[in-house]
């Protein structure tokens, strides 16, 4: 792929408009083929309605021209955009699990004979496409039986079918380990070598530099710039996308030598005989602790034996001193120790109740009126401040919390989980699937609680981010704490003393 390869795509001044909203703005976009062309922005940049006027599922507004190989075309629908080799792969899939893999493929497309539908045909068909990409899995498995990444793997099986020229990956390792990230990067160089052009929609700024051959920026709906690979950096991706300088985005104003006050919490010898082996640490008042390691170090587990989630085998736990019983998350919550998931959909939040309903929903019986009458009034504040405070970006509390985008859900959950008053906070994964500006906000979050004499445990695979926001970090290795950095004595925090002893080579 050179820079004077003539573009695939083109989109040359692409608005649209909702009722009175513009929220795309003369925005032009062109991609290569074979190259892996990666689209940032926060959340409500526009980079979702600008792949979905691509498939079709929107039509621009009147003025803005997509071309094709050179060629100008109308794409009136999700099918127009298929015959003129688009595919779209969203973050929710969208496979019909009661299918096998090769009905899946063909989708609309079946093959028939005599008015029948050839499976043997279809399953003949997907052998060699599965084959390619390299599967472990055959074209009659039911797609309700596979893991989150063998899924994707059959959403691209579905676009090399229909000979896509251009494919669009949206936040495509959200719900993937690292081994399966790894797995699917080795694809997407394969198919980017076979000269497919591919537009990959990532938050995670390790993966845009490890694919990207260019990225393009869009804020607030409108086009900001495109980079080539030579010109990446973080300072310049950062300053594009929310318009601020890198150097405010991990920002501490609390200072953790000054501020670190008393132990507030003390963990001694926690075990649950499989994956967290006699672990014991301290925190600090004032502190925010990380807990860093490779994916299945344990780092999760040790969090949620901390909180009673998990049966432990062993272990206790003071708090201010004091030693408090702690076999259920509700015993954690009355002590003062709250938990937010990494898994906020699946584990936090009720996406059928408003946003209201869910900042309310650890404290709503704090101050109900007598005879058990839930006090509206009560409520409705603590929503409205808890939305200043916080920084939640929602038109009205009412709505429900499943239309937010994965940024104002986390703030949504954590507001909850501060409305109780807590001594320390557990946040496992605490950015996951959120967008740059976002991270900035609960950065600040965090920082603020700190100030406020709050202990802080974050638990992050993201090693910038651990290293941007941890006074003190402690590395696990297979279930144990196998070092710790940051601390007087220890090595300075970096991403290369945490992967020494998070690997075991240091």
């Amino acid at each position: 792929m050179t820079r004077d390869q003539p573009a695939i795509l083109e989109m040359r001044n692409i608005s649209k408009t909702f009722v009175n909203l513009r929220v795309l703005k003369n925005v032009s976009l062109n991609v290569r083929a074979g190259e892996v062309h990666a689209l940032m922005g926060e959340n409500g940049a526009g980079k979702s309605t600008l792949m979905k006027v691509l498939s079709g599922a929107y039509r621009a507004d009147p003025g803005g021209e997509i071309r094709i190989a050179g060629e100008p075309v109308t794409i009136e629908g999700p099918h127009a955009a298929r015959q003129l080799g688009i595919s779209i792969i969203y973050q929710e899939l969208s496979l019909a699990p009661n299918l096998t893999v090769a009905e899946n493929i063909f989708l609309g497309t079946e093959l028939s004979r005599n008015g029948i539908i050839d499976r043997r045909a279809m399953n003949e068909a997907t052998g060699p496409i599965l084959a390619r990409l390299g599967v472990g899995f055959t074209p009659q498995t039911m797609v309700g039986s596979l893991s989150m990444a063998e899924r994707q793997l059959v959403e691209i099986a579905r676009a090399l079918h229909a000979r896509s020229r251009i494919l669009v990956m949206d936040e495509p390792t959200t719900s993937l380990s690292s081994r399966e990230t790894e797995k699917l990067f080795e694809l997407i160089r394969s198919l980017r070598a076979d000269g497919l052009a591919i537009i990959y929609i990532s938050h995670r700024m390790g993966e845009i530099y490890d694919l990207s051959d260019r990225v393009s920026v869009l804020r607030d709906g409108g086009y900001v710039g495109t980079l080539e690979r030579a010109d990446l950096s973080a300072e310049r991706l950062v300053q594009m996308m929310v318009g601020r300088d890198i150097s405010s985005f991990y920002k501490k104003e609390h200072d953790a030598h000054q501020s670190r006050g008393r132990v507030i919490l003390r963990v001694s010898d926690m075990s649950d005989g499989r994956r967290v082996k006699h672990c014991s640490f301290d925190l600090h008042e004032g502190e925010v602790l990380g807990i860093a390691g490779l994916v299945g170090a344990g780092r999760t587990e040790f969090a949620r034996l901390i909180y009673g989630a998990d049966p432990r085998l062993s272990g206790t736990v003071e708090l201010d001193g004091k030693p408090v019983s702690i076999f259920a998350p509700q015993q954690a919550v009355d002590a003062g120790i709250v938990y937010l998931t990494e898994d906020r959909k699946l584990y936090g939040l009720f996406l059928d109740m408003s946003v209201r309903e869910n900042i309310n929903l650890g404290v709503i019986a704090r101050d109900s009126l007598p005879g058990g009458i839930l006090n509206l009034k009560a409520a409705a504040k603590r929503s409205s401040d808890a939305i200043k405070s916080f920084g939640i970006r929602v038109a009205a509390d009412v709505i429900n919390v499943g239309a937010l985008s994965g940024g104002n859900q986390q703030k949504v959950l954590l507001s909850r989980l501060i409305e109780t008053n807590p001594r320390v906070l557990i946040l496992d994964e605490p950015t996951r699937g959120v967008d740059i500006g976002a991270k900035s906000e609960i950065y600040r979050i965090i920082d603020q609680l700190v100030k406020s004499k709050m202990g802080v445990i974050v638990i992050s695979s993201d090693l910038p981010e651990v290293v941007g926001i941890c006074d003190r970090v402690l590395v696990m290795r297979e279930g144990i704490i196998a070092g710790e950095v940051g601390a007087p004595g220890t090595p300075p925090i970096s991403q290369e003393s945490i992967g020494a002893i998070a690997t075991g080579v240091g």
